[in-house]
């Protein structure tokens, strides 16, 4: 009976979070990165909206591959220093975006989910240390126009030939409908 007993504190042990939360903090965390990555999507989905209309897929393609990144910053720097904001994939098209370590099992896994039938949660948070804590946000292809840049593009010319000659190993095509893109990942600092 003590065997059967210390085997199961030790395995409650092991899973135990030792950077416990309170109900609270992880409100304010949750809170923090839906306002961060609503902010981001909306400032990105506006602006590409707005090229795809007025210039069609190439003309958004070249406004995300020289804007985006400075959109992304003005959002980070709106919400202060203990706060930052970024994407990540694990078919990149821009090396900056790829998913690594930690952030690249996390989205690893969220792919495995979706694959196997699963709904995924509206977002996921990790609990880095003490007082650091990252908010994942799955970014979908919810929306068909996102299937002109990241679907099957062979039969556009146009924007095949921009993204071999700007991204030369773009791996962010051949996207279905409802497929995991990647992630919005926001850092919070408390």
């Amino acid at each position: 009976m003590k065997k059967i007993l210390f085997t199961a504190l030790s395995a409650a042990a092991l899973l135990a979070n030792p950077y416990e939360s309170n109900k609270e903090e992880l409100a304010s965390v949750v809170k923090t990165g839906q306002e961060v990555s609503s902010a981001l999507l909306k400032t990105l989905g506006k602006n590409l909206q707005q090229h795809m209309k007025a210039e069609g897929p190439v003309g958004a393609a070249e406004f995300c591959s020289t804007k985006a990144y400075a959109l992304t910053a003005d959002v980070d720097e709106q919400f202060g220093q203990d706060v930052h904001v970024k994407r990540i994939s694990l078919k990149e098209r821009n090396p900056a975006n790829l998913a690594e370590g930690k952030e690249k099992a996390i989205l690893q896994s969220l792919e495995t989910l979706q694959q196997n039938g699963v709904v995924l949660p509206a977002y996921l948070v990790e609990r880095v240390n003490k007082e650091t804590y990252k908010y994942y946000k799955p970014l979908l292809i919810n929306k068909q126009v996102c299937l002109k840049c990241h679907g099957d593009i062979s039969g556009d010319r146009k924007l095949s030939q921009f993204f071999e000659k700007t991204y030369p190993n773009d791996k962010a095509t051949g996207y279905k409908f409802g497929d995991l893109r990647g992630t919005i990942v926001v850092t919070i600092k408390k």
